[in-house]
């Protein structure tokens, strides 16, 4: 029946989703524990701020007086266990918030209208549940790790057999979304050891689903499981992310906004983790491809894409809760953690515009051929509609690009030409020679292929 259980220092998070199936209900039942000689500053910032509470006597040895339970918006979680702090609430004691699923009360509602007013900052969960939320969508160590790696042979498997649906079972269970979120949460917050951890995670899992990649990808090759002498770029899903462009970025920062609007406003992580997955595993599955088929230079795009997606994840998602209003407890640390944001971010930025850079060129090389080819296929539709051509007519077109990963560029032209039985025009090859070359810096090699083409 309980579905998580988050323990802190001094708020405890449980949250209950048999009723709600797993939504937010947007309403939180506040269990807080009173300390010898506190009871009456508690109960007076209750009634100051319009709380309907309940007081339990509590009757065992330790050193509190009561139980006080109270319903609240989940906007009034924050700062309403904020001002019990400014009052002098011992921090030594419990306080328990769990998930409700409604509230009937007129005061209830007045609380509601006070702190929800739409914005981005009443929708979300208070500073507390945040930092819970963050930790607990971080497994252990080993569970991680086993994880990363299942997922990343799953998606090498996937890769190889060019399956979208391989490729997005890898991608469901991947691990990636709590250190991918935890790293901004732990800025924002002040919270150096969440952060710390979730930067490990990221270079370790990034590094485990390469390697794993790589392993399986050189196993399969040496046991013949794939064909002989397979092309690796000729399989769809694998050359996509070989030379990726200026789009995957797109990908990457999306992810990271809703990985971060989907933790803090309540709302389930779970397809917002395949979307963070979907920029990074695949790309590293393809990287340990490369490495396995002895192609490193082809491994460059790939790596670079994995690099600059968990460094566009991070970047997203610590502007966006910066944006929505979360800062550290202690307003004295509120100083220092703006200049360290400030600096995190500045940095993410530099180094994601260069390697935004890189896939620029990358997307460059792309349009490139592209144009290429479309010149190309103009060229010989003119030339085949002069009258001495008039008996041939253009069936394919192909463009054979170099292997110079990531920045590929047309190496050969081979034009499939249909035409009488019995007849060749090998002037053709000259003409088209000059008239594709024109459109390129270095010379691209012409072959024509002739078919005969009878007509009744």
């Amino acid at each position: 029946m309980t579905d998580r259980l988050f323990v802190s220092p001094s708020v405890i998070f449980e949250h209950w989703n048999y009723h709600t199936g797993g939504r937010d209900t947007g309403v939180r039942l506040v269990q807080l524990t009173v300390p010898t000689g506190q009871r009456q500053t508690i109960l007076e910032t209750l009634d100051d701020q319009g709380i309907d509470y309940v007081v339990n006597e509590e009757t065992s040895d330790r050193d509190y007086t009561a139980v006080v339970y109270f319903p609240l918006p989940s906007a009034a979680v924050e700062p309403v266990l904020d001002s019990l702090q400014d009052q002098g609430f011992d921090d030594e004691a419990y306080t328990v918030v769990v998930d409700a699923e409604t509230v009937i009360s007129r005061r209830f509602e007045s609380l509601r209208e006070k702190y929800e007013n739409g914005d981005v900052e009443s929708d979300r969960i208070s500073r507390q549940e945040l930092q819970a939320e963050a930790e607990s969508l971080t497994p252990t160590f080993g569970v991680y790790a086993t994880m990363t790696i299942v997922s990343a042979v799953v998606a090498t498997a996937g890769l190889l057999l060019d399956s979208p649906a391989v490729v997005v079972g890898s991608m469901v269970i991947a691990p990636l979304i709590g250190p991918a979120l935890g790293a901004g949460v732990g800025s924002v917050l002040d919270e150096e050891d969440l952060f710390l951890k979730s930067i490990k995670y990221q270079l370790v899992g990034v590094l485990l689903a390469i390697g794993a990649a790589a392993v399986f990808a050189w196993t399969v090759r040496v046991t013949n499981i794939v064909p002989p002498g397979l092309d690796i770029s000729a399989v769809d899903e694998i050359s996509e992310r070989l030379a990726p462009d200026l789009l995957s970025l797109a990908v990457a920062l999306g992810a990271g906004v809703a990985g971060i609007v989907s933790i803090s406003t309540g709302i389930s992580v779970a397809l917002v983790g395949v979307m963070i997955a979907a920029a990074l595993i695949p790309p590293a599955a393809a990287a340990g491809i490369a490495i396995a088929w002895g192609q490193p230079s082809a491994a460059i795009g790939s790596t670079v894409l994995v690099f600059v997606n968990v460094l566009s994840v991070n970047l997203a998602g610590l502007v966006t809760l910066w944006y929505a209003g979360y800062r550290p407890e202690n307003l004295f640390e509120l100083g220092p953690t703006q200049q360290r944001v400030r600096r995190r971010v500045a940095g993410l930025v530099i180094i994601v515009l260069l390697f935004g850079v890189f896939l620029g060129g990358i997307t460059y090389a792309s349009y490139s051929a592209g144009t290429f080819e479309e010149n190309t296929r103009e060229e010989v539709e003119l030339l085949l509609d002069q009258e001495e051509y008039e008996a041939y007519q253009m069936l394919e077109l192909e463009v054979v690009m170099d292997d110079n990963y990531p920045f590929l560029s047309p190496e050969r032209v081979i034009v499939t030409i249909g035409g009488p039985p019995g007849e060749t025009a090998p002037e053709l090859v000259d003409e088209l020679h000059e008239r594709i070359n024109q459109h390129v810096d270095e010379p691209v090699g012409v072959e024509i292929r002739y078919v005969e083409v009878a007509e009744r």
